[in-house]
């Protein structure tokens, strides 16, 4: 396993691990390929409904020239003392930066002459722009902002309520673990639930493309297949880093009709990071944990089937005649995958009338039938994918 990049490096070029490169943890390194993935999907859809007329832009009147005020002053001058106060961190207690990034960053720790230093200098010099600033005018113009114009701002607010959603859900399955550590486990880099992250992006990303007046429905639609290219990516992240989202033990010998590579059926993630497991004989690095006995690498399951899933939806997107219905195919294919991974993934139970579902298989039955619900009312409404925006 790679826990960060200075494991990747040595798989490729044999350096030594643990040095400078493993302030970037392969999970968060993942993760941000994931949103840079969806975001770069999503463009290609949103051109092209643009272009049939399905979304369309509107004229908005921004801001085109706004002068230095005193808050302007304030929020550079905290970044900037945040900043050297981080960076006085890294460079005279180099460890503890490096175990956990994450950590780090949103602890008390840090170098206070260095922050206040940065705070200082950028307040000089942002108050002698505001004093000598000559347009001192808030000047708006009348734009027209298309669809695809608010993509960066709707692939943000996805990361962000994303691994926010995604960490809050995580801290409900392992509440006890947050009771006994608050800040390590909410702050640490590991531990997300994705449908956490899903539900809370989606509530979020909805209510900014309703302020904006998009069709929601057409939306949808485009941002469905982009979610099973983040999902999988995002899953990969997961199976690199040995993140302790993995499957139950499988100690069953590989059996005949199963054609691909023994790892593929059960894994120990030798150097996981998340230090679960037995020691590795001889190992000197700074992870140096696999697991015994193995387990299904489930990880690496819902990567291919998610992009199993984009193929489908990917395809389906130019032949689905009413709106809305691929977005709840989405949500249809996403909890079927997620119901039944479950049953080979390690996550707390729950006892429920002689059931025993995770959390996530609760949520992905609720998927599964908002899918079918959802898909037999739009495709009853008959909004077509011609219908014009105005009308959705």
């Amino acid at each position: 396993m790679y826990p960060d990049l200075s494991y990747i490096l040595h798989e490729l070029f044999g350096t030594s691990p643990d040095n400078a490169f493993s302030l970037v943890k392969t999970f968060g390194l993942m993760l941000g390929l994931a949103i840079a993935a969806s975001g770069w999907v999503l463009s290609f859809e949103l051109r092209r409904k643009e272009a049939l007329g399905q979304i369309r832009g509107r004229v908005e009147n921004i801001i085109v020239h706004k002068p230095i005020d005193w808050q302007e002053v304030g929020l550079q001058t905290f970044f900037n003392f945040f900043l050297a106060f981080k960076f006085g961190l890294l460079l005279f207690h180099y460890k503890e930066f490096q175990r956990d990034p994450a950590e780090a960053i949103f602890s008390l720790q840090g170098h206070w002459p260095f922050g206040l230093m940065a705070g200082v200098i950028t307040a000089v010099y942002w108050i002698y722009r505001l004093r000598t600033q000559t347009d001192q005018e808030e000047r708006r113009a009348n734009v027209l902002v298309r669809p695809s114009d608010r993509l960066i701002t709707i692939t943000i607010l996805a990361g962000v309520y994303g691994i926010l959603g995604s960490k809050l859900f995580s801290v409900l399955e392992n509440f006890g673990d947050f009771l006994n550590d608050p800040i390590r486990t909410f702050f640490s880099g590991s531990g997300l639930t994705i449908y956490g992250g899903l539900i809370l992006a989606f509530i979020m990303v909805s209510r900014y493309m309703m302020s904006k007046g998009l069709s929601l429905l057409h939306m949808y639609d485009a941002i469905a297949p982009t979610l099973m290219v983040g999902y999988g990516v995002g899953r990969l992240g997961c199976h690199f880093s040995g993140d302790g989202d993995w499957g139950i033990v499988n100690e069953a010998a590989k059996p005949g009709w199963f054609p691909l590579p023994d790892w593929m059926w059960s894994f120990s993630y030798p150097h996981n990071v998340a230090e679960d497991g037995a020691l590795i004989e001889g190992c000197s690095y700074n992870y140096c944990h696999q697991l015994v006995p193995p387990v299904y690498p489930t990880p690496f399951y819902e990567f291919v089937l998610a992009m199993l899933i984009f193929v489908i939806l990917w395809s389906l997107r130019k032949k689905i005649p009413y709106a809305g219905v691929l977005f709840f195919v989405y949500c249809f294919l996403n909890g079927v995958e997620r119901f039944f991974i479950e049953m080979i993934r390690v996550n707390p139970r729950y006892d429920i009338l002689g059931f025993h579902p995770s959390l996530s298989q609760g949520i992905a039955f609720l998927l599964m039938l908002t899918g079918i619900a959802g898909a037999w009312i739009c495709w009853n409404k008959k909004i077509t994918v011609d219908s014009t925006p105005e009308a959705v």
